[in-house]
């Protein structure tokens, strides 16, 4: 105890280059850990949200681009492809499991996604409260989107064209929530749930009301295109009540009037139109053989794209990685730095307490101790700036990740711990008594006599 204190009187002979060489190697520590903390758990979130997704069947264009919209919700859909296309593909042998996707509204910065339940038993996710969906308009939301929005069961809310929040809102058709899911720790928790109906539906209600708006003044002489009235007669097309054979005719003989007449169809008959389209299907391989041969097949169709998330995975992380590899080498220039400041530090003061130690040596101390104090003395400069870097690189980490929450939907925690941590950690504490080995052997090899007749 009495080598500990007289170690940390040394230091503080000298505050002001201690706490710079303490802050040099704290600053050192919190980059490399910041830099640990991320990679981690970003290779982490990015495994866990593919998990059970081996292809994604979408529009061509970019594979990345159709992974990270479809699988991650964090870019926009390359396009639409035909629901009777990617159901061909959905009932091959070779596919496990087919989970389409439609995309395009928002409500207030969280995406609502057209699919089915099986998207929520993907992740394993549960009902907090509520159900699933049975009829079109209904929701189900995820655990962030119901804590950041307050929705619950029986609220409410319309979708708004794209994820801008200024954008065109459909506020005449709003969703009811029905449901609430369990936090699952995947993208589901980011996401509003519905059926293919209501989007189905949704859009055409949408496209149907802007061509109203751009053809008012030709509307307002044809008032017999009642939109609240399916079953009026037009210019001598009859039609019998509830013949929808006989109502299509007429729709394809009105030409544009059709789309207008297609927004009061209800969710039965816009699933039964042939030409409806998704976003994507997300496929589950039967079996492995399955990789081999029918993302080759899909690609060589040139209608969709097969895009491995795999794949798509390994190419994001290398990309980041080369980030990384240029940061962490920055940290270690600054960590290197500061053990050269240590260094530095402990030899100037050796010199300037030769005479001291010389007086310990005759005071009884060993060259050992002498040896000891001096190396305890470097692995507390150590101690404290890594203590600090440790510190400051959870901290930060914690109110990033909850800025990247809010702001980007990337959960990401300070209060976790990773191997590679107690790596570094055994690694900087190596660097601080290296950095004072060498004063150390002077203060060793110190010769008492002569210091003390040069004194």
């Amino acid at each position: 105890m009495t080598w500990l204190r007289l170690a940390l009187a040394n230091l503080g002979l000298s505050p002001l280059t201690s706490a710079v060489n303490v802050v040099l190697m704290g600053l050192g520590t919190a980059s490399i850990v910041l830099l640990l903390l991320a990679g981690s758990q970003l290779s982490e979130t990015l495994s866990r949200d593919a998990r059970g997704i081996d292809l994604v069947l979408g529009a061509q264009g970019s594979p990345t681009q159709l992974v990270l919209s479809s699988v991650y919700h964090a870019d926009i859909p390359p396009g639409n492809i035909p629901q009777r296309e990617a159901d061909r593909w959905a009932g091959d042998p070779r596919v496990g499991t087919a989970i389409p996707l439609s995309l395009g509204d928002s409500v207030r910065g969280f995406r609502i996604v057209g699919t089915t339940e099986a998207y929520a038993a993907l992740y394993g996710a549960d009902l907090a409260a509520g159900r699933f969906w049975d009829r079109p308009m209904e929701a189900v939301v995820g655990a962030v989107v119901a804590e950041s929005t307050g929705l619950d069961v029986e609220s409410r809310f319309a979708g708004a064209h794209g994820l801008a929040a200024t954008s065109h809102t459909h506020a005449s058709r709003p969703y009811r929530v029905v449901g609430v899911l369990e936090p699952t720790g995947t993208v589901l928790d980011r996401l509003v749930l519905t059926s293919l109906e209501s989007v189905w539906t949704l859009h055409e209600d949408d496209g149907g009301t802007a061509q109203q708006d751009e053809h008012a003044d030709d509307e307002a002489d044809h008032d017999e295109h009642d939109h609240d009235d399916d079953e009026a007669d037009h210019d001598g097309h009859e039609h019998d009540d509830g013949d929808e054979a006989d109502h299509d005719e007429h729709d394809h003989a009105d030409g544009d009037e059709a789309v207008d007449d297609g927004h009061d169809h209800d969710a039965e008959h816009a699933h039964a139109d042939a030409d409806h389209e998704i976003t994507a299907m997300l496929i589950g391989y039967q079996s492995p053989l399955a990789a081999m041969t029918l993302p080759r097949e899909v690609n060589a169709g040139g209608v969709l794209q097969a895009a491995s998330p795999a794949v798509e995975i390994s190419r994001i992380l290398q990309l980041v990685g080369i980030g990384f590899d240029g940061l962490q080498a920055f940290s270690w220039v600054l960590i290197l730095t500061a053990a050269l400041s240590v260094f530095a530090a402990l030899y100037g003061s050796l010199r300037a307490r030769q005479v001291d130690l010389a007086m310990l040596r005759c005071l009884g101390a060993t060259r050992w101790e002498l040896l000891t104090v001096l190396i305890l003395e470097g692995t507390l400069l150590s101690a404290f700036g890594v203590v600090l870097g440790f510190l400051a690189g959870h901290g930060v980490m914690e109110l990033l990740g909850g800025w990247l929450a809010s702001a980007r939907g990337v959960a990401l925690t300070g209060w976790t711990w990773t191997p590679a941590e107690t790596i570094l950690l055994i690694g900087l504490f190596a660097v601080g008594a290296l950095a004072a080995a060498l004063p150390a052997v002077q203060a060793y090899r110190t010769d008492v006599a002569a210091t003390l007749a040069e004194a």
